[in-house]
């Protein structure tokens, strides 16, 4: 069987996962980190917005998700992805990995047919893996084609075991399983259970994802399912100190949450990075919500996250933060 040489991963999340995000998660302990969700329509059409998505930087150990419905595309834009040759790329790092999204249960990305509503098109979804390893292998490179998936759509279609074997099957090299159906969205238990059938039916590493929100739940989830490793998504937003926590909590390591000022410091790297890649406008409009997030439980963070959602340069946004420690 296939081992990863990783454990701990942040998730992809659409509006999250860019690389001030994702630079910050690594130093804290994220061993592969993921970019944003990138629609393989766009890199098909030579969109530059969504190239600047997918863009990867030389220190960063990173993995490209994917998403769409017509396997012909899907293959394109894993392809050029692979050898980062698509228009308006600026980088010539390849990605670790090319993963395809089956599970996100977002109304306009399922209501297309793709993301989560895969799982109930699993011929699709298996001509999707098909062309899509097809297509890296032919550009001649070693690089794995993960799923990441839901355990089906709805409590009365729970389709997990099936449908990861047939994507194995299909030529995935490893399957992420969100423990939840797209019913269920963020908010209903996970399915223990059914991420451990699908870790114990299959013989590529089963990653386990969803309501990892400490070291504790990281442990939780690896115990309860024999997963190969964890998926962190939402309980890294504002607090990428998870990852610290949870390899604290895997290897015996002491763990020591950070101050105040060590919240607010980290919040303003963030900001310089993507001010720095993005520019001032753009980087301070799409930091807003990021940097509220690390503002949680800290006296005065409620006036300040109304303060951020209003501020205009990066200079402004440094002073809100730095005017509560």
């Amino acid at each position: 069987m296939q081992k990863l040489s990783y454990k701990v991963c942040l998730a992809p999340m659409a509006g999250v996962t860019d690389h001030a995000f994702r630079d910050i998660c690594k130093d804290f302990g994220a061993e592969l980190v993921y970019t944003e969700m990138l629609s393989a329509k766009a890199i098909h059409f030579e969109d530059k917005k969504t190239a600047a998505l997918g863009e990867l930087f030389p220190d960063e150990p990173a993995a490209v998700q994917i998403f769409g419905s017509e396997p012909e595309i899907m293959a394109e834009a894993a392809e050029k992805i692979a050898t980062a040759s698509y228009k308006h790329c600026r980088s010539a790092k390849r990605p670790l990995s090319i993963d395809i999204n089956m599970g996100c249960p977002a109304p306009k990305v399922a209501n297309n047919g793709e993301g989560s509503a895969l799982l109930k098109n699993p011929l699709l979804a298996e001509s999707i893996v098909r062309e899509v390893k097809k297509s890296v292998s032919s550009a001649a490179c070693d690089i794995p084609v993960t799923v990441k998936m839901r355990i089906g759509w709805d409590e009365a279609g729970i389709c997990g075991v099936e449908f990861a074997k047939r994507m194995e099957d299909a030529g995935a090299d490893a399957v992420t399983v969100h423990g939840r159906t797209r019913e269920g969205r963020f908010s209903a238990p996970i399915n223990f259970d059914e991420i451990a059938k699908i870790k114990n039916a299959l013989s590529v590493p089963v990653i386990g994802n969803g309501e990892i929100f400490s070291g504790t739940d990281a442990v939780r989830m690896l115990e309860r399912t024999g997963c190969d490793a964890v998926m962190v998504g939402r309980g890294a937003m504002g607090n990428p100190w998870i990852f610290s926590e949870i390899r604290a909590a895997l290897y015996g390591e002491e763990y020591t949450p950070p101050t105040n000022r060590e919240r607010i410091e980290t919040a303003l790297r963030q900001l310089d990075t993507a001010v720095l890649e993005k520019g001032e406008k753009l980087g301070v409009l799409q930091s807003r919500g990021q940097l509220s997030w690390y503002l949680k439980g800290i006296r005065g963070g409620a006036g300040a996250r109304g303060a951020l959602n209003t501020a205009t340069t990066r200079e402004e946004m440094r002073a809100i933060l730095l005017g509560i420690i």
